[in-house]
């Protein structure tokens, strides 16, 4: 079982987002807790990668066209923290 810990400004964002990207965001939750992380590589859905730049260390998975859930892991203690949930720049 992995901790998943969100950053505070999540609840607040979360109560601006469509319910189609909530359901799939509750859905991320879902898998990375009972599975970890790595299992997001499985489902084509969520695009799981590494992120470059000034992000690197993050990783970033789709909910959906528009919206990523940015996100820290931390193996030692087996936790991963949602910074954000954000609308994808093209």
């Amino acid at each position: 079982m992995w901790h998943i810990k969100e950053h505070r400004k999540i609840e607040k964002t979360i109560t601006k987002l469509p319910l189609q990207v909530i359901k799939k965001y509750e859905l991320w939750k879902d898998i990375v807790y009972r599975h970890g992380p790595e299992k997001l590589r499985e489902f084509p859905g969520f695009n799981d990668e590494k992120l470059k730049g000034d992000r690197l260390g993050q990783r970033s998975s789709r909910l959906n066209a528009l919206f990523r859930v940015i996100y820290i892991v931390e193996n030692d203690i087996v936790t991963v923290f949602v910074l954000e949930i954000i609308p994808h720049r093209y």
